[in-house]
């Protein structure tokens, strides 16, 4: 068996020395602190964008000294002195690459600001943002957090029927697309959407022709709208951004997020991501998800460090050449993709080597302890996987830079969270002090980055909380030294002849066998068991599938497990489904086992 801790390494970390001790950190911390050091003296009047992007027009450091080697500090010097330090390093599908420095990216969305004012918008309203990840993303949403919008950036490959629902429940007054998008998704859903007064779109296919009727091009308003600052028009409280996450059933929740959100984007991409001046930073997340926007846009501009944008879909080696020849210093990425870069090879990752990279962390699902330990091959690091949710808007638990790591667990709450074991007895709410207990993972309301609202789902918002609690609906066990491990989603756990088995916990186990790329546990229904476990497993590549197998699979299964817990069945498949953030939705292969509806298909990876 494989040593259980994981410890850090002194020579590779530069976190705070205080953050080593992490119930000293918690025990002097005040979020007033945060709110001085980011907001200075006026901590009210403050706008997410404008915090983001314009304090380090002037304040930042040289390009050149911020670059993490010599190629990207010749690449970044050469940049400076015609907009700044490099903010966005945006990576064409076609692999070209160009930089967007900080002065840049500050006058750009000065002038979309300008515009949208310009248009009659005014603060309060929507403004729906549907790009592929590029400039014009960064320009729309930081824009309209300028403006004082509330901003909702989407998937590009949602179809229209997601879309229509998604612009339904918030009723945004813009919508900033691109011609083809238009043409092909919004057009001929327009006259169903009298709400939505004005349609700008990015010119995506370079012919000269008019924009399509009805919208207007947003390069005009750009050239004719002024690049100075707009006053400050929004304050910590006032609605900022909307971020959809899908329902098991119905419609999506859209849970809307304010300003001082941006207190703690700062705060934990410093704790949990480590981020620091100098740094090269991925986030491989879309916008279109929270981790896209809260550590993808807002986060590492709040730290001036440099992030990269791909506009490129996943591939191993298009990837591992990303963080090779960007030199990326700190890779935020999600566990899904994590395991496709395993099936693809240890040899791969090792033939493209990565000097600059001192931090790779990992969220949008649990994370396997096997990722954990290859990835300490692979990369010569592990894995910190942390914890958060749509509704939390920014990281809750992690595993930080400066802490051993238990491979499987989420980590330890961060400062200025107090998280708890909890369980429901009716309308009582009992916390369970004892470790290794489960229970339903809960935060103590509130945070910075707290959601407000379900838009339109007010008794939905209010079933979330009780006796001061934020109830999460995740199931989960603290151990001895403060650490959480997920257990499962409250409507994923199997019930097994008296027996609550947590599917990420089979999944992981039946991942330990070398012959397994990815699993996916489902409880199935049993006359006498109530459920039994069912397992489906993708193999990795060259492995081949057959009986014996999978009585290899069952057997090892039985031997960490038990029998009460291992799977009785075992299915083999050539992909499981996803979301595009990279969950595993055991609904779906559920329901497609049982032949139920499949619910909220819209984020279904592939769609």
């Amino acid at each position: 068996m494989r040593a259980s801790i994981i410890h850090k390494n002194p020579a590779a970390w530069r976190t705070p020395p205080w953050l080593t001790d992490l119930d000293a950190a918690r025990a002097g911390f005040g979020w007033d602190s945060v709110r001085r050091e980011l907001l200075g003296i006026n901590p009210e009047a403050m706008n997410m964008a404008c915090l983001a992007v314009d304090r380090h027009v002037d304040t930042a450091a040289p390009a050149a000294s911020r670059a993490t080697g010599p190629g990207a500090g010749a690449r970044d010097a050469a940049d400076a002195p015609a907009q700044g330090p490099t903010a966005l390093r945006l990576i064409g599908e076609d692999g070209s690459a160009r930089s967007i420095g900080f002065g840049a990216l500050s006058r750009d969305t000065n002038r979309f600001a300008h515009a949208l004012h310009g248009l009659g918008l005014e603060r309060g309203d929507g403004l729906f943002v549907l790009c592929p990840r590029g400039e014009a993303l960064y320009t729309g949403v930081l824009g309209g957090l300028k403006a004082g919008l509330v901003v909702a950036p989407l998937f590009t490959a949602f179809g229209p029927e997601p879309l229509a629902t998604r612009l339904h429940i918030a009723q945004p007054r813009a919508l900033l697309t691109t011609r083809s998008l238009y043409r092909r998704k919004l057009q001929a859903l327009r006259p169903q959407l009298d709400f939505l007064q004005r349609v700008i779109v990015v010119d995506d296919e370079g012919d000269g022709a008019a924009p399509p009727p009805a919208t207007l091009d947003l390069a005009v308003l750009l050239a004719a709208a002024p690049d100075t600052p707009l006053p400050a028009r929004t304050r910590a409280q006032d609605p900022a951004l909307i971020h959809f996450t899908s329902g098991t059933t119905g419609t999506p929740k859209a849970a809307l997020h304010v300003h001082e959100a941006a207190l703690m984007h700062w705060a934990t991409a410093r704790w949990a991501l480590d981020l620091h001046p100098g740094d090269v930073f991925w986030c491989t997340a879309d916008p279109g998800w929270v981790t896209g926007t809260s550590y993808g846009i807002v986060a590492p501009l709040l730290h001036g460090v440099t992030s990269v944008v791909d506009e490129g879909e996943f591939d191993a080696l298009r990837w591992l050449r990303t963080l090779q020849r960007e030199r990326v210093s700190v890779w935020y990425t999600a566990p899904t993709a994590l395991r496709l870069l395993m099936k693809a090879g240890t040899a791969l990752v090792r033939a493209h080597p990565c000097p600059d990279l001192r931090l790779i962390a990992s969220v949008g699902e649990p994370l396997n302890p096997e990722v954990v330990w290859w990835a300490l091959e692979a990369f010569g690091l592990p894995v910190h996987d942390n914890w958060w949710q749509t509704e939390t808007g920014g990281i809750m638990i992690a595993n930080t830079l400066a802490a051993d790591i238990k491979p499987g667990s989420m980590g330890r709450a961060l400062p200025g969270v107090e998280a708890a074991i909890v369980r429901r007895d009716g309308e009582r709410l009992e916390v369970l002090r004892e470790p290794g207990v489960d229970g339903e993972l809960a935060l103590r309301a509130p945070w910075p980055s707290m959601f407000r609202a379900y838009l339109g789902q007010d008794e939905r918002y209010r079933r979330c909380f009780a006796d001061g609690w934020y109830l999460s609906g995740d199931l989960a066990r603290r151990d001895a030294d403060g650490c959480y491990w997920f257990v499962g989603r409250a409507d994923d756990v199997i019930k097994s002849a008296g027996h609550l088995i947590g599917p990420f916990e089979v999944e992981s186990v039946l991942m330990e066998h070398p012959a397994v790329a990815e699993a996916g546990v489902i409880g199935k229904p049993d006359p006498v068991l109530g459920e039994t476990v069912k397992a489906f497993v993708v193999a990795r590549d060259g492995i081949e599938v057959d009986a014996a197998l999978q009585a290899q699979l069952m057997a090892h299964a039985r031997t960490r497990l038990g029998a009460a817990v291992a799977p009785k069945e075992i299915a083999f498949v050539a992909a499981l489904p996803h979301t595009r953030s990279g969950k595993v939705m055991r609904r779906l292969l559920r329901a497609r086992e049982l032949g139920l509806p499949e619910g909220d298909t819209s984020t279904l990876e592939g769609r």
